[in-house]
């Protein structure tokens, strides 16, 4: 492996990191935020020395070659280090007096879950509200994507990279050059952002709370200025704006450019697209029947907010307008469901993957139709092409690991002094492993994160991480033969 390489690219994303540190800091001044501004002056200081020794350091000893396992190495390197540098502000501040809260708070940002330890939102100085926002909007697309597609010379290598970080099964390259895909993925995701940020606007936000609450809606991340989260301002029109997005930023990244490239019949046949919004549309109105008469009044208030909370857990934002803790039972059941699937690949979203429940449920019907005639040819399509069964494995696998990490998850946190309940266990296993944030019980939509101890709070940080890094690239680490050499 080649550890020179390795982490002259990370030296290089802290400073990127340090770089947005600039926009914040430039809020903290104007406000007059006194301890703020020394925490990101204090950061941005150590990122610029700390970058500029590692990139000597690592001067004479860099190689072309980048391997597979190096990929590996410096996505999950590159996912610990960020979250220690983005904690720095929070931490140094007395924002988050717990270095080990400061750091589950970030990476809970970075890898858009939304979990957070805060207990009061609203009195924290606007400059640190600012960046807690933005480390969901930088994670959501990804830190590798944006190394690669803001340094062209990073080129070597960066297809094992961006595939050791990309969210799904696979990713599809949308044109030849990775640095070139992207730069294209990164602009698609600032006009969204753009766009997004606009129509908020419209809707009475003043722009600090229009620009952070698009950053969690297209990130899929969930942090928001605002106590009470969205549904701090009650309003039909935002409700409406941000549950749109929140399904756009759950949809294949890749299918906006064969969109804006006039490819519409690659877009018609694309399966995982259909059974995504045919689970959004069918859940939200088997979510919003029991509310009515219950809950709310009648259909139109019922799906308002039954489709903003689908919306939010299937994509994994987190964002709330109501406390669905409170709801009906088989509601509830429903957004239990949805959190095991999560969005599609190639999205900013978390959870298992439209396209691996997609790929499972046809094979488990091709495996039946051969146990009724075993003499049969059948073959497993999705997008009308057959599926490798190497593919099969890989997402059989994944599945696997996904399942084996809730139930560790969910046993470490049993092992608490505080004895929680088992629904507290596990769904907080799953909010975080599948980067959703909230779950349900005493991490419901109204509460938080604070009152677990440290060590569950550090285990916590790493299922987001490996949650977000898709399983694979992190617990590979912990295997012996990755660190074998040839």
């Amino acid at each position: 492996m080649h550890f020179a390489m390795v982490f002259y690219i990370i030296s290089v994303l802290i400073m990127v990191i340090g770089g947005f540190m600039l926009i914040p800091l430039g809020i903290s001044a104007y406000n007059g935020e006194t301890a703020s501004t020394h925490a990101f002056l204090q950061t941005i200081t150590l990122v610029i020395i700390s970058g500029i020794l590692l990139n000597l350091f690592t001067a004479k000893r860099r190689g072309k070659q980048f391997s597979a396992k190096d990929g590996f190495l410096m996505v999950t390197f590159s996912w610990i280090i960020a979250s220690a540098v983005g904690a720095l502000p929070f931490y140094l501040s007395g924002t988050i007096p717990s270095f080990a809260e400061a750091y589950f708070e970030t990476m809970s940002g970075f890898t858009t879950t939304g979990a957070s330890i805060l207990q009061e939102i609203q009195s924290l100085p606007r400059s640190i509200l600012f960046w807690r926002s933005l480390t969901h909007w930088l994670g959501g697309m990804g830190f590798v994507v944006l190394t690669v597609a803001i340094m062209p010379l990073l080129g070597i290598g960066g297809v094992k990279m961006v595939s050791a970080e990309s969210p799904g099964p696979t990713m599809d390259k949308i044109t030849p050059k990775i640095t070139h895909m992207a730069k294209l993925l990164w602009f698609i995701y600032i006009g969204m952002t753009i766009l997004e940020t606009i129509l908020l606007l419209f809707g009475g936000m003043d722009l600090f709370d229009s620009l952070t609450h698009t950053f969690g809606t297209l990130a899929t991340g969930g942090f928001s200025p605002k106590n009470a989260s969205v549904g701090h301002y009650d309003s039909a029109y935002i409700d409406m704006v941000i549950t749109v997005f929140m399904v756009l930023a759950g949809l294949n990244f890749g299918l906006y450019f064969r969109a804006l490239t006039g490819n519409l019949q690659e877009i018609k046949r694309n399966t995982e697209l259909k059974v995504y919004l045919v689970i959004f549309t069918v859940t939200t109105v088997l979510t919003a029947i029991p509310l009515i008469g219950k809950v709310y009044a009648g259909w139109g208030e019922s799906l308002r907010y039954a489709s903003f909370q689908v919306a939010s857990i299937i994509t994994t934002t987190g964002f709330a307008t109501a406390d669905f803790d409170l709801w009906p039972s088989f509601s509830k059941y429903i957004l239990f469901s949805l959190m095991f699937i999560g969005g599609c690949s190639g999205s900013t979203g978390g959870g298992i993957k439209v396209i691996r429940i997609v790929t499972l449920f046809k094979q488990a019907v091709t495996e039946m139709k051969h146990l009724a005639n075993p003499r049969g040819v059948f073959t497993t399509r999705i997008n009308g092409v057959a599926l490798r069964k190497d593919f099969v494995y890989t997402v059989l696998g994944f599945v696997s690991l996904y399942i084996m990490l809730l139930l560790i998850t969910t046993g470490v946190i049993a092992t608490s002094p505080g004895d929680y309940n088992l629904i507290t266990s596990f769904s907080t296993a799953l909010a975080t492993v599948g980067n959703i944030g909230p779950g349900f019980s005493l991490v419901g939509p109204t509460m938080n994160y604070s009152f677990f101890p440290d060590y569950i709070k550090w285990f916590l940080s790493f299922a987001m991480m490996a949650g977000r890094l898709e399983i694979y690239t992190v617990l590979i680490l912990f295997t012996p033969y990755f660190w074998r050499k040839k």
